[in-house]
């Protein structure tokens, strides 16, 4: 106790950081990574193991969840998308679908306004991704080490020295998602939308140890933590408010039974993410790659009435910036499928990293694209990609993203009335179609629950994060959304959202390592 009167917390960190690990699992990434590290591992959440296939089939790689995609938007989900672009194109002051697209030597039409020039982040070339090599080369051993050289075999014979090629049995992270198509790997995701993935293919056994097996590996490849030394380290879990309580249960069993952590400690993802930002006070918009988490923050405590989650992310993004493409005829006439070739969703999340943002006017840019149909040549083809503003705006008008493509778990599996934590969701399967906001398509969607919601005033102070939170014009958009949903008899005239003061994705990652700081130097007090 007199020792941390005296430390300070640059000390403590040093000291105890390197024995602490933090893991803020997603749907799409894992972020695990010592305390004392400045930024975290970022790896896909996947994992992919090589499967025997019969002599009369054709090797191919399978997604697991993949016979339950719903991969076809019905014709009145199209007009509804249609609809909420024309929505947003007279918001940004650009031409609606139906209005015939300039050539590329006719004037630009009034309302079009002109094509932005390319700036220095548009002209570059977006660097193809390489397929992932399969094949795991061995040297066997000679067995005819202790054999007489007279006695070894002829030169005629296979030399015992020479490599063997065999299949990895495991391929991990985003090396799992560039496999060839040929090959016989079956992927699988263990987390969709901010739940465990389970499923009739995917049973809750074959997801924890697909878990399991992920984070063993981050922790032996990547932070080099040998087995049997994991008694002397502590993890910190970051977990979002759409995790059930069973879901948190099995995880933190994953982490003390599995991975032989000595100590462990659950925090909300809302708290770490206003922490990592430096507010007490705050209301927490995280916008993952599949989900969309809104909760607020007061005095260090998350609400638990004021939770929202948004069954949309980045992911979704991306496949409305192919859809805006295709509708505008500027796509190659590559058989591009980002939902059965994963490299394909690779390659979109790139281009949208690199071009989407949100501002008014015709906003288009040149970019080379990738086609990943053929493994032996990559194909690609420069082209003007337009409407680059009409994805991002889909946090806001969901109607325009693509369809759900990919069901809930079965809701009978998350009945878990041994709440764990004293903020539980307090929800019944009627409440679960509210989750949405309210927005068309996403009317039935049964798989987030939404905590009863109060308007309370706590202050209009938003703090983004996730990785989409770096799209470029979302923060003043949001920002002018809330001031334009705030009654005339409220009394408050500013409404500020403040952009994450480091890389939004890892905030959350950060407000876990700061928060245990602050409770470790609370101790000072008492």
């Amino acid at each position: 106790m007199d020792y941390l009167k005296t430390v300070v917390p640059s000390q403590l960190m040093a000291e105890r950081g390197a024995n602490l690990v933090v893991i803020n699992p997603g749907s799409s990434n894992v972020r695990i990574g010592f305390a004392s590290q400045d930024v975290p591992f970022n790896i896909p959440h996947c994992i992919a193991r090589h499967i025997t296939q019969r002599k009369d089939d054709t090797p191919r790689l399978s997604v697991r969840d993949k016979v339950m995609l719903n991969c076809h938007a019905t014709p009145s989900q199209n007009a509804e998308r249609e609809r909420a672009y024309d929505i947003i194109a007279s918001l940004l002051k650009i031409p609606f679908l139906d209005e015939e697209m300039p050539s590329a030597n006719q004037a630009l039409p009034p309302k079009m306004g002109r094509v932005d020039a390319l700036s220095s982040q548009q002209n570059k070339d977006d660097s193809k991704f390489t397929w992932t090599d399969v094949m795991d080369r061995k040297r066997p051993v000679d067995k005819d080490a202790d054999v007489d050289p007279l006695q070894r075999s002829t030169p005629d014979d296979t030399e015992p020295n020479s490599e063997e090629n065999m299949y990895k049995e495991i391929i991990f992270g985003e090396d799992a998602l560039k496999i060839p198509p040929s090959e016989s790997y079956c992927l699988s995701h263990p987390i969709r939308r901010g739940h465990f993935n389970i499923s009739q293919d995917y049973s809750l056994h074959q997801v924890l140890e697909d878990l399991r097996t992920i984070w063993n590996w981050i922790l032996t490849e990547k932070l080099h933590i040998n087995p049997r030394d994991r008694h002397l380290y502590s993890a910190i879990l970051v977990l979002g408010e759409t995790f059930d309580n069973r879901e948190i249960k099995e995880m933190l069993s994953i982490v003390l039974c599995d991975l032989g952590f000595s100590t462990a400690v659950i925090h909300q993802e809302a708290l770490a993410a206003a922490f990592g930002n430096g507010l007490s006070t705050s209301c927490v918009v995280n916008i993952g790659a599949q989900v969309t988490q809104v909760v607020c923050v007061e005095d260090g405590v998350a609400l638990p009435h004021t939770a929202l989650a948004l069954p949309y992310g980045g992911d979704d993004i991306s496949r409305c910036l192919l859809w805006v493409q295709r509708r505008h005829r500027t796509w190659p006439n590559f058989q591009t499928d980002p939902v059965n070739k994963p490299i394909d969703m690779l390659m979109l999340n790139k281009l949208k990293e690199s071009y989407s943002q949100i501002r008014s006017g015709s906003f288009d840019a040149v970019s080379v694209v990738h086609s990943y149909e053929h493994e032996k040549s990559v194909g690609h083809q420069k082209t003007k990609l337009s409407a680059l503003n009409v994805p991002p705006m889909g946090l806001l008008y969901p109607r325009v993203l693509v369809p759900e493509e990919y069901p809930p778990p079965p809701r009978s599996w998350f009945q878990d009335y041994d709440d764990m934590l004293e903020d539980t969701w307090q929800t019944s399967d009627s409440l679960y179609s509210s989750g949405n906001g309210g927005f068309g398509m996403w009317d039935n969607y049964p798989m987030f629950p939404t905590r009863l919601k109060k308007f309370d005033n706590i202050g209009l102070v938003e703090a983004i994060v996730g990785g989409t939170a770096s799209t470029a014009g979302l923060a003043p958009v949001l920002e002018q959304r809330v001031l334009n949903t705030i009654p005339s008899n409220q009394p408050i005239e500013k409404a500020e959202v403040l952009q994450s003061r480091s890389y939004p994705l890892f905030v959350p990652w950060k407000g876990g390592v700061v928060i245990f700081m602050k409770t470790v130097m609370g101790c000072r007090v008492n």
